[in-house]
């Protein structure tokens, strides 16, 4: 549900999901939201995993969304989980 909560908030046109319990004793998951140009031109003529986009381009400050962005991405993805709770359970 959350999977697809993100996919519809968020645009992606696919998504991967990760579910990872290394270091400390739980699980947890990772949710990639994919989109077609993502690496750019990195990786297999821009094809490929996540981690072959350099990662002080990932991680550089302009790639950070502002507190107005962050703020309209949390609205899209509670409405996106709300309607899928309210498909899911009533």
């Amino acid at each position: 549900m959350v999977a697809e909560a993100c996919q519809e908030a968020f645009g992606a046109e696919k998504m991967i999901l990760e579910l990872l319990g290394n270091g400390d004793a739980h699980v947890h998951w990772h949710l990639f939201c994919r989109r077609e140009g993502d690496l750019e031109d990195y990786g297999n003529q821009g094809k490929g995993p996540l981690w072959w986009y350099p990662p002080e381009k990932m991680y550089d400050d302009a790639n950070r969304p502002g507190p107005r962005q962050l703020t309209e991405m949390k609205e899209k993805l509670e409405a996106a989980i709300k309607k899928r709770m309210s498909e899911t359970f009533f």
